[in-house]
């Protein structure tokens, strides 16, 4: 079995969108059937409050027959986090471009690490998608 996880961190130039509940549940609720995986259950999306208050963000998954897709936001750090892992192959350009388009997308890195489990021990190839546009610099 031949497995696909999408890891995206990204920074947005507004990030009053990346705290709409709905948005985020539209997002998850549409995204499953535009490459080509199965929904089994609608989305589970919340706001949240971190311990500190500029902390908060929009959680969600949503459960697929493939896997699952999940988001993480930070709207007040205008930054978020998304995976999508499926068992089967997906077209991540149009996931890229879908988040890059619904949030305005400043800066993205983005990672695809293929999975082949034949055996008790997965074989991981982890593929870079394109060049990070953002430096994290340590303090």
């Amino acid at each position: 079995m031949q497995m696909q996880h999408l890891v995206v961190d990204a920074f947005v130039a507004d990030g009053q969108r990346l705290g709409d509940v709905a948005a985020i549940f539209d997002l998850l609720d549409t995204l499953p059937e535009r490459i080509g995986m199965t929904k089994i259950a609608p989305p589970y999306v919340f706001r949240y409050s971190g311990v500190k208050p500029e902390d908060w963000g929009v959680t969600g998954v949503v459960i697929i027959a493939e896997s699952h897709i999940s988001i993480h936001t930070f709207a007040e750090h205008r930054r978020f986090h998304l995976d999508v892992f499926s068992c089967k192959p997906f077209d991540v350009e149009m996931v890229r471009e879908r988040i890059s388009e619904l949030f305005g997308v400043t800066d993205m890195t983005a990672a695809v690490v293929h999975r082949i489990a034949e055996q008790a021990r997965d074989e991981w190839h982890v593929e870079r998608i394109g060049e990070p546009t953002l430096a994290f610099v340590a303090d």
